[in-house]
């Protein structure tokens, strides 16, 4: 009989051995200094905004819980393994088992303390690691005060399960887990030694063996008893039913379960502690299977079949006290209770108003916004970019300020450096990071003004600035578009780029943080992957200084990292300092708050902008409490953060305060030239309005039978996604003033259908009604038409058709870019107003223009090229044959308008002959297409003002022809590209 040969030995060479250890320490010490490199790089950081004492308390509290949990479970995991080793039997019986792992035990055997060292390390990191990652969770725990409010189930106080509740279940999670792993490591040691005989003869485990791990189930079912305990107060965030809370099945039948279940865990714990006495391994494991069946029966089936038998037949009767517990506690939770936040007013709509409510002394028509802050970031970066490396953000914003005394909503944006526009010689790291290192300027325009047509109807622009709002310090060195980093403030020469072709500037101000050593500079250099920081000399001449972390929001975020932050700083002129600062709002969510409906963040925020990215979008989480707590600043200069305690009352924000004493400041100490541009911030009125449109209903039987649900209406331009919230300028919808009032206002529409249900404003003026709701209830029954329906009537007008048919290119030229459609409430009606954007579609430098306005009130439709001929014009829309004017005229203080698109004859004549002589047509034609001809030569070879030019004569020519001779011949011309007017960036 052969031999079998041997197995190769897989022995490593002494020098490979000597080779893998330094490259494992190499690795290591290359992921330490990583790590330690980006722990230096934020002290420093926290240290420049003068809040290292965030930095620290959140460091050692996650030093503190790394430790404490990490040593916790390796000293249990690593006790019951030496336990388990020093009960091994001193006699093995030899058996063919016993044979098979006789070669294991002779392997590990020499190898024990290593094997040991290894696993009671990896226990400590894995779970010091997790442990970390909850640091919130503790320091709530450790802070949180009273919520003066009680559950309604087990009449314990908010905070009990705000910030208790989760620290137990915490901590019993960890609990459960040590006790899993030493259990069954331990098992492994048994077997491995021979305590457990599987399948030699006699007793299949020693005695000691047996106790040892009768031990570790008595602990395990300890834990299981007070699970179970605490599972009775999880049930009010059940989600049996259609609501989130204890409903009538949790209470009638799991919290008994739960209670059952607890007393049956107690007694057989105590049972597996008698057990160890005993010379039978039987009851520990017949006390588990009982606990397991029993948990199975009594916590499973027997709810289902209450819920089954009892409750599905009687929902609505049997959920009756218990949906009107979820109704007020959600409605207090997120800030909409009704009479206190929120208040509703039945608004009779009129389905045929008369226009002559529409007056000029209305504030509301007086302001009318035709301006979109989200569609013409493109014509601010054309007409106020003024360099090439300069640009707008993707979104532009809404504020309000007062000049000659009148206060007026502007279309407002920062003019921030745009390291996508840096090319040739410009695209270098000197130049990145060292010459163009800041923004340049505050654009504003009045948004009932058309700018896009005429240029100088800005009220804030140009540089050097020009404007009355008070702009002293155009820099602007904080921002949303700006490079990762920038080296600044180097003396010997200044050498920053501050919109001037001939002067250069060195920062002065008192963000960034010193380059003066080599430790920071190779900090840095480690941080960013830049050998520069340690070769080139502007990083290390006398005074210069390193500014990150610019972004508005990241900065706030990273300053207060318990904060959700909104998705849509603004910039604002803070007129007492004459700088530009960024407006961010905080808001505090939690997600234990009992009976209150939990919803993912990220749900309830999302609209088309955040799906376009215009917006930032909210983190995936679930909460079911939410609060505007605070409202920050970061100076545009300095980088300088402040928060401000909006909310007084909010225990959320109180317990993160007594955490980080003097991190935020008092609402008194916000400073009146801020306070004046506070708004009401988007996510939390989104979030609000998304809840209103089920939680408006005060009957619980109707809340469940969803007999009068709301639903937010889809964008008309975007409509996989919904319409974003508007600011507007306009009468309180509550009536009773003549004073505008900025508010933040969206309308809802019927469940599944597109009709008009109700209309939402909250107030975002500062001073006493500030974030009052008020929402205008379309009567039951009424039919009003919604946003959809109002845009689809606009889009299949004949009349409106034609133009975009015009404006949308045969040749793919030029696009309808849709306006924001405003809501308002005016008179006995809704009026809708929208602007019609046209852009080019190729070219780098094409923008947006207004070119017409659309408005409906009622059963009233009017078209023109500017927003006061549009509704001076309403007439009423029928299926055939509209009357739909398209004059031109003049905005008060707009752009001049462009010449009518069609004319319709006055009703009870008849149209006079349009047939013209062909001479005539033929001649028009011709100088048509003379003109075509001209754009297409300006667009090729032209700047921006001689393409504008080229396209207004098109585009007058082409109306012009279509009015008088209908439409264009087969195989005539038409312009493909015009590109609006402008100015060329240098």
């Amino acid at each position: 009989m052969a031999m079998r040969p041997p197995i190769p030995s897989l022995a490593l060479s002494r020098r490979w051995k000597i080779a893998l250890a330094v490259a494992g320490i190499l690795i290591l010490a290359l992921i330490v200094l990583t790590s330690l490199t980006g722990i230096f790089v934020n002290w420093l950081w926290f240290g420049e905004v003068g809040y290292r004492q965030v930095y620290r308390t959140v460091l050692w509290t996650k030093v503190i819980l790394f430790f404490v949990f990490g040593l916790t479970m390796a000293i249990i995991i690593g006790a019951n393994l030496v336990v388990a080793y020093l009960l091994r039997p001193p006699f093995r019986p030899m058996s063919p088992e016993q044979q098979n792992l006789e070669r294991y035990r002779v392997m590990v055997e020499p190898r024990k303390k290593l094997v040991l060292a290894g696993v009671v390390g990896i226990a400590l990191l894995a779970s010091g690691l997790s442990a970390q990652g909850h640091w919130q969770t503790w320091l709530l725990w450790l802070h949180g005060s009273s919520f003066g409010q009680v559950d309604p189930q087990f009449h314990r106080d908010i905070s009990f399960f705000a910030w208790d509740y989760p620290a137990y279940r915490l901590m019993l999670g960890f609990g459960f887990t040590a006790v899993l792993f030493a259990l069954i490591l331990s098992v492994g040691v048994h077997y491995l030694s021979g305590a457990i005989r599987l399948q030699t003869p006699g007793p299949k485990i020693t005695l000691a063996a047996r106790r040892h791990l009768t031990v570790l189930g008595f602990v395990f079912v300890s834990l299981k008893a007070v699970a179970y305990w605490l599972d009775r107060y999880g049930l009010v965030f059940s989600s049996r039913s259609k609501f989130t809370g204890a409903s009538y099945t949790d209470v009638h039948a799991s919290l008994q379960a739960k209670t059952i279940l607890f007393s049956i865990a107690i007694i057989i714990a105590i049972g597996l502690i008698a057990s160890m006495w005993l010379r039978s391994a039987i009851l520990p494991g017949i006390g588990f299977a009982v606990l397991l069946i029993l948990s199975i029966l009594i916590s499973g089936i027997y709810p289902a079949i209450v819920q089954q038998v009892s409750v599905r037949p009687n929902a609505s009767s049997k959920e009756k006290p218990y949906i009107a517990r979820n109704i007020q506690a959600t409605r207090k939770a997120y800030g909409i209770e009704t009479d206190k936040q929120v208040s509703y007013k039945t608004y009779d709509v009129t389905s045929s108003p008369d226009p002559a409510q529409i007056v000029s002394t209305n504030p509301t028509i007086d302001d009318i916004r035709i301006l979109d802050p989200n569609r013409l970031s493109s014509t601010f970066t054309q007409q106020q970019q003024i360099r090439n490396v300069y640009g707008f953000a993707q979104k532009l914003d809404v504020d309000r300020y007062a000049t000659n005394g009148v206060m007026s909503d502007y279309i407002v944006g920062v003019r921030e450096l745009q390291a996508s526009n840096l090319a040739g010689t410009q695209n270098n790291w000197i130049n990145q990071h060292t010459v163009y290192t800041h923004g340049y300027g505050f654009v504003a325009a009045a948004a009932n003004t058309d700018v896009t047509n005429n240029k100088n109807l800005y009220t804030e622009s140009n540089i050097p600035p020009s404007g009355p709002l008070g702009l002293k310090n155009p820099a602007t060195y904080y921002g949303e578009l700006l490079p990762n980093y920038s080296i600044v403030g180097a003396q010997g020469g200044a050498q920053e780029y501050d919109g001037s072709d001939a002067a250069k500037v060195t920062y002065a101000g008192g963000g960034g943080v010193s380059l003066g050593n080599f430790v920071n500079r190779l900090a840095f250099a480690v941080n960013f992957k830049q050998t520069n920081f340690l070769l080139n000399n502007a990083v290390s001449a006398k005074g210069a200084k390193i500014i990150f972390n610019r972004d508005p929001r990241q900065r706030v975020q990273k300053i207060a990292p318990f904060l959700k932050v909104d998705g849509d700083p603004y910039p604002i002129i803070d007129s007492s300092s004459g700088n530009i600062v960024w407006m961010v709002d905080g808001y505090t969510t939690i997600s234990n708050y009992p009976y209150s409906e939990r919803h993912s963040l990220a749900d309830l925020t999302t609209d088309s902008l955040s799906t376009t990215g215009k917006t930032a979008g909210q983190p995936n989480d679930q909460i079911n409490y939410i609060r505007n707590a605070v409202k920050a600043t970061v100076d545009a200069y300095t980088g300088k953060v402040t928060l401000y305690q909006w909310d007084d009352k909010d225990p959320v924000l109180k317990a993160w305060m007594s955490s980080f004493p003097g991190l935020v400041q008092p609402k008194s100490a916000m400073p009146a030239s801020v306070l004046s541009h506070v708004r009401y911030p988007e996510d939390l009125f989104e979030a609000q309005r998304s809840l209103l449109g089920a939680y408006h209903v005060d009957d619980a039987v109707t809340f469940y039978n969803v007999g009068d649900k709301w639903t937010v209406p889809t964008d008309p331009a975007d409509t996989q996604a919904n319409q974003p919230p508007y600011y507007v300028l306009a009468s309180p919808p509550s009536g009773g003033s003549t004073t505008a009032q900025f508010q933040l206002t969206s309308p809802m529409i019927v469940n599944s259908k597109q009709n008009l249900a109700a209309f939402v404003s909250v107030n975002s003026d500062p001073g006493p009604n500030y974030g009052q709701i008020t929402v205008l209830k379309v009567p039951t029954g009424a039919v009003t038409n919604g946003p959809e329906q109002i845009s689809n009537i606009l889009t299949t007008n004949s009349v409106i058709t034609k133009d975009l048919s015009l404006f949308n290119t045969a040749g793919g030229g030029s696009s309808v870019v849709h306006g924001n459609l405003l809501t308002l409430p005016v008179g006995s009606s809704f009026l809708y107003v929208e602007p019609l954007y046209v852009q080019a579609v190729q070219g780098k430098g094409s923008y947006p223009t207004l070119q017409r306005v659309l408005v409906v009130y009622g059963d009233s439709i009017g078209y023109a090229a500017t927003l006061a001929n549009a509704l001076s014009d309403l007439k009423p829309n029928h299926s055939t044959g509209e009357t739909i004017p398209s004059n031109g005229g003049t905005v008060p203080g707009g752009g001049p308008s462009t010449p009518p698109t069609s004319s319709s004859p006055p009703s009870g004549t008849s149209p006079p002959p349009t047939t013209p002589p062909a001479v005539d047509q033929k001649a028009a034609l011709a100088q048509l297409n003379d003109a075509f001809q001209k754009l297409e030569q300006a667009n090729r070879t032209g700047t921006f003002n001689d393409q504008a030019q080229a396209q207004a004569t098109v585009l007058t020519l082409l109306q012009k022809y279509l009015a008088k001779y209908g439409p264009l011949p087969s195989g005539a011309t038409t312009p493909s590209s015009p590109n609006p007017s402008g100015t060329k960036s240098r």
